[in-house]
C-alpha cells in the first residue's frame, strides 16, 4: 500500500444516517472507510423520526419571537417545544441557544440549512435508487393542519418565510383538506400543503439499506463501543470496548448525542467545545383502522405531534406518532407526558386502533446553540473531523452532511458553503 493510499483510509464513529452517510459519500470519493458503532446501522437516533425530507426544515426552532413564548413553552404540556428543567443543567447551551434566537443569526441559519437540505434530498434519490428501495419514497408533501383561523394567522411568519425560499406550498380551506385527506376528522379550518417536500416509510430500514450498499461496495464494519480517542503523531488512534486499539489517519465522529461526551472523554480537542443541548423526542406506532388511511404525514401544529403512515418491520402498515420536541438532558428519565398528550390530540382528528405494543421510543438528537451542524476538520487537530449536531432534523440532511465532508477531505470544491457549519465557530463565545 503506497503512501497516497494509507492517507486515504478514514475510520467513521456512528452508524446513523449521518455517519452511513458521511461513509457512503467518502467510499464515493475513493477512500478505503471502517464504519463503527455499537449498534447495528440505524438503531439509534435515526430510528425514531417522522420519515419526512422537507425544505420546510430550515426553520430552527431558536428563531425571532423565542424569548416572548418562553413562558407557554415552560408551562404547556402539549408545546411543540417542551423546555424541561433538566435542560438547565446545560446553561451554556441553553443561553447560547437563546441568544442566536435573533434575526442575524435566523438569517444565516436558514439560508445554510436550506442548501444543505437540498443537497440531502438530491443525494437522498439517487442513493434510494441505487439501494433499490426508490419504492419508499412518497412525492406527495406533507400537511400543517391549523385548527381555526386564529392558529392560521399566527402561522404567517413562517408561511412568509418558505415562500421567500421559493419553498412549493399550497394553502388549503376545510372543504380542500377534506378532499385530499378524506379520513381526518372537520376539525381543522385550513391546512398549509407542503410540497417541495417527501416522506419515507421506514427511516431504519432506509439507513440499513445505505449501510448495506456501503459493504458490498468493500467498506468494513465493526461493532463496538469506542471508549477513548487519542491524537497520534501520523493519525488517531480510537480503542474498542475490548480495550484494543485501533490506527487511523483520518477519524469522522458522527456519534450524534454521544460526540461531545466522546470528545470531552478523550481530552483531544482544546479550546473547542460545542456545548450540544438536546431535542428528545417520542414515537408511538398504531395499528391502522380498516379503510382509514393517510397519504402524507401531517403536523398539527396545535396538538403538537406529527402523524406519518409508514410500514413496520413486517412491513404491515402502522401510523407513527411523533411528539414535539423535549430540550431536557440527554440522559434524563422519560416523561410520557408530551407522548399522551399527542396521542389524544390525534385521535381526535383520525381513527386508530390500539398502540402497538413496545412500540414506545425516546431519543435523544443533538442541537448546537445555532441550530446549524458541525462539519469539518477540529481547529489544531488535523485529521479529526467533525458530523454532528443536526437537531431534530438528521434524516433530511444527513447525506448532503456527508457529501459536504466527502468534499472538504478531499479537498474539492463543495457543493455548498461549508462555512456556516464550520467547527471553528465555536473557538469563542458568541
Amino acid at each position: 500500500m503506497n503512501l497516497f493510499e494509507t492517507s486515504r483510509q478514514v475510520t467513521v464513529l456512528g452508524a446513523g444516517m449521518v455517519g452511513v452517510s458521511c461513509a457512503l459519500a467518502l467510499q464515493a470519493k475513493g477512500w478505503r472507510v471502517t464504519l463503527v458503532d455499537q449498534q447495528a446501522p440505524g438503531e439509534e437516533t435515526s430510528h425514531g423520526n417522522a420519515g419526512v425530507l422537507s425544505r420546510s426544515s430550515l426553520l430552527p426552532f431558536n428563531r425571532p419571537g423565542l424569548w416572548q413564548s418562553l413562558p407557554s413553552l415552560l408551562l404547556r404540556q402539549g408545546s411543540h417545544l417542551k423546555i424541561r428543567p433538566s435542560a438547565i443543567t446545560h446553561w451554556q447551551w441553553l443561553w447560547r441557544f437563546l441568544w442566536h434566537a435573533k434575526r442575524s443569526s435566523f438569517e444565516v441559519t436558514t439560508v445554510a440549512l436550506d442548501g444543505l437540505i437540498q443537497l440531502s434530498s438530491d443525494t437522498h434519490r439517487a442513493w434510494l435508487k441505487r439501494a433499490h428501495v426508490e419504492n419508499r419514497l412518497r412525492d406527495t408533501g406533507w400537511l400543517w393542519p391549523y385548527a381555526h383561523t386564529d392558529a392560521f394567522k399566527s402561522g404567517a411568519a413562517s408561511r412568509e418565510v418558505l415562500q421567500e425560499f421559493g419553498v412549493a406550498t399550497e394553502v388549503l380551506n376545510a372543504p380542500a383538506l377534506r378532499a385530499l385527506e378524506p379520513h381526518l376528522a372537520p376539525s381543522f379550518s385550513h391546512a398549509l400543503w407542503v410540497k417541495d417536500a417527501a416522506s419515507v416509510d421506514n427511516p431504519r430500514a432506509v439507513v440499513k439499506a445505505y449501510a448495506a450498499q456501503f459493504l458490498e461496495a468493500g467498506g468494513q464494519w465493526v461493532q463496538s463501543k469506542v471508549s477513548v480517542l487519542q491524537q497520534r503523531p501520523s493519525g488517531w488512534q480510537w480503542v474498542d470496548q475490548a480495550g484494543s486499539a485501533h490506527w487511523t489517519p483520518h477519524v469522522v465522529v458522527a456519534l450524534g448525542p454521544w460526540s461531545e461526551s466522546l470528545l470531552e472523554a478523550s481530552q483531544v480537542t482544546a479550546n473547542f467545545k460545542v456545548n450540544m443541548g438536546f431535542e428528545r423526542g417520542y414515537h408511538r406506532h398504531f395499528q391502522t383502522v380498516e379503510g382509514v388511511s393517510l397519504g402524507r404525514p401531517i403536523y398539527d401544529l396545535s396538538g403538537a405531534y406529527v402523524l406519518s403512515p409508514m410500514k413496520d418491520e413486517q412491513g404491515q402498515d402502522v401510523l407513527r406518532l411523533t411528539t414535539g420536541v423535549e430540550l431536557a438532558a440527554r440522559d434524563a428519565a422519560p416523561n410520557l407526558q408530551q407522548l399522551e398528550s399527542a396521542e389524544n390530540s390525534a385521535r381526535r382528528v383520525l381513527p386508530m386502533k390500539s398502540a402497538v405494543p413496545h412500540s414506545d421510543w425516546l431519543g435523544s438528537r443533538p442541537t448546537t446553540p445555532d441550530s446549524r451542524p458541525v462539519i469539518g476538520e477540529v481547529p489544531n487537530a488535523p485529521g479529526l473531523w467533525l458530523a454532528f449536531g443536526h437537531q431534530h432534523i438528521g434524516f433530511s440532511t444527513g447525506p448532503g452532511t456527508g457529501v459536504l465532508l466527502s468534499e472538504l477531505m478531499s479537498r474539492e470544491a463543495t457543493s455548498i458553503d461549508p462555512r456556516p457549519f464550520a467547527p471553528d465557530r465555536f473557538e469563542a463565545l458568541f
